[in-house]
């Protein structure tokens, strides 16, 4: 099985100036989040079906953000790892599957936050090791690195790829 790709080009955490494209600012960002809850709904209420497209992993960035921040309270740091971690897995849907669309959704319990992006693949991903100087396939690296837990749950069709963050509840 070929390893599961990274999103290319997007920096990534250890270079200098961190994940600039998970990075929250308020003004233009929060406009263009409220406009992808109100195109696509909100992960958090239900699953959003998005166009497996690359330029959907802007709308699902920005869902996540207005999740994670607006809705749920978290701090900047929370959300900038849910956004890169749903990066990855949007970026790997979109890749590897032939999808036309796949599903987001963001589940919140005490002291922990869910993301699933679910499609109609039943192929697994596979964390490859990754090297140094490797310009791709550093997406479930990242998701294994980043986030406290990680997991694929098959489906009668597809399946849901997962990750787990550790909260703290105020």
């Amino acid at each position: 099985m070929v390893g599961m790709a990274g999103l290319e080009g997007v920096e990534q955490p250890g270079q200098r100036g961190g994940a600039t494209a998970a990075r929250w600012t308020p003004a233009a960002d929060d406009e263009q989040a409220l406009k992808a809850l109100e195109l696509f709904g909100n992960p958090a209420e239900e699953e959003v079906r998005l166009p497996s497209r690359p330029e959907s992993a802007a709308s699902a960035r920005r869902l996540t953000q207005c999740v994670v921040i607006r809705q749920w309270g978290l701090g900047p740091q929370v959300a900038e790892h849910a956004v890169l971690l749903v990066s990855e897995l949007v970026g790997n849907a979109v890749r590897h599957t032939g999808a036309r669309v796949f599903g987001l959704r963001m589940l919140r319990r005490r002291g922990w936050i869910r993301v699933e992006v679910r499609d109609p693949s039943r192929g697994l991903p596979c964390l490859m090791p990754v090297h140094e100087l490797d310009t791709s396939g550093r997406g479930l690296f990242l998701v294994d690195k980043l986030s406290d837990r990680w997991g694929v749950d098959l489906l009668p069709r597809g399946k849901t790829t997962w990750f787990e963050m550790r909260v703290s509840d105020h």
